[in-house]
C-alpha cells in the first residue's frame, strides 16, 4: 500500500530516509542508583508518552533496560519529572519511584541549581534587530490549535509567564550559538521566545527557519545540576552539544540548503532531490 504524503510531512519522510537510527534510537545512561536515574536523549526521541501515539521514547527504553536487568517493578519503575522536546537532544532525569518523583516534582525549582541549553539560531535579516551579548527574555506565551508555544500579539489570547536568559557563545554571519536557562519552563519556550527575537532555531519546521545544516532541530539540553531528592549531594551532568555547532557558526553558512519544508510535497513525490 503507498504510503499518503498528504499526510506525512516531508521532513519526516527526509529523517525516515536518511536518519540512520530513524525509528531506533538510544538512549545513554550517564547516572543511576534506587531513586534516580540521569539520561542523555537523542533528538527524534520522544520523552514520554502520550495519548494514541505508537512511537517509541525515552521513558519506554528505560523500562525495557530495567526490565532486562529484572529491576522493573510496581514500585521501582521510571516517573516523569520533566521533558525534552521530541527534537531536543540531551540530559534527562526520572525519578525511579513514586516518593522520589513526588519529592522533585514538589521542590524542582530549588532542587536544580543549574540547567544550561546551547542553541544554534539564526540570525535576523535586519542587523538592528540583533539581540545584545546578554539579557533577559521577558514575553508571555501562548499555544496555537497545534500546541505550539508562540508569543501573542492579541492581548486578548491567554498566555502563561516565561522568562528566557540567554547569553551569546558565538555571532557569524548567519548564524549565533546561544546558552540559555529558564526561570520558567514552559512548552517550546527556548523556541518561541528565539523566534519572537527573530532568532529562529535552525532545524526548527514549526517555527519555519530557512536553513536545517544538521537535519534537526539544533537544540541541546547541555547541563543539569541539581541536590539529590535523597542523599542531599550535590550532582552535576554535562554533555556537550555536537562540536560542528560551533564551527558552522564561524564559518557561516557558504551554501545553505533549503530546508524541506520549504519545498512542496509534490516536488517529493516527483523524486526532485532534496538539496
Amino acid at each position: 500500500m503507498k504510503e499518503n504524503f498528504h499526510h506525512v510531512k516531508a521532513s519526516t519522510q527526509f529523517k525516515r530516509e536518511h536518519k540512520s537510527d530513524y525509528g531506533k534510537e538510544r538512549i545513554q545512561i550517564l547516572y543511576e542508583d534506587k531513586d534516580i536515574v540521569v539520561i542523555n536523549k537523542p533528538t527524534g526521541l520522544l520523552s514520554v508518552p502520550y495519548p494514541g501515539s505508537k512511537s517509541r521514547t525515552a521513558y519506554e527504553l528505560l523500562e525495557k533496560i530495567m526490565r532486562s536487568k529484572g529491576e522493573l517493578s510496581r514500585f521501582h519503575k521510571p516517573c516523569v519529572v520533566h521533558r525534552l522536546d521530541r527534537d531536543t537532544s540531551g540530559v534527562m532525569m526520572f525519578a525511579l519511584n513514586e516518593n522520589v518523583q513526588k519529592k522533585v516534582m514538589a521542590s524542582w525549582h530549588t532542587m536544580v541549581t543549574e540547567r544550561l541549553y546551547r542553541a544554534l539560531a539564526e540570525n535576523p535579516l535586519d542587523k538592528t534587530k540583533y539581540l545584545e551579548p546578554s539579557g533577559i527574555i521577558d514575553e508571555p506565551l501562548a499555544q496555537n490549535a497545534y500546541h505550539v508555544g508562540y508569543v501573542p500579539r492579541d492581548l486578548h489570547v491567554k498566555t502563561v509567564e516565561a522568562r528566557t536568559h540567554y547569553k551569546i557563545i558565538e555571532q557569524g554571519e548567519t548564524h549565533t550559538l546561544f546558552e540559555l536557562s529558564l526561570d520558567t519552563g514552559k512548552k517550546n519556550q527556548i523556541r518561541a521566545h528565539l523566534s519572537f527575537k527573530h532568532y529562529p532555531l535552525a532545524g526548527d519546521e514549526n517555527y519555519r527557519s530557512r536553513t536545517d545544516p544538521f537535519y534537526r532541530l539544533c537544540l541541546h539540553a547541555r547541563t543539569l545540576e541539581f541536590v539529590h531528592p535523597v542523599t542531599r549531594e550535590k550532582m552535576h551532568f554535562e554533555i556537550p552539544e555536537p562540536e560542528e555547532w560551533l564551527s558552522y557558526v564561524k564559518n557561516g553558512d557558504k551554501n545553505p540548503r533549503v530546508p524541506v519544508w520549504c519545498q512542496s510535497v509534490e516536488n517529493y513525490k516527483r523524486g526532485k532531490r532534496y538539496e
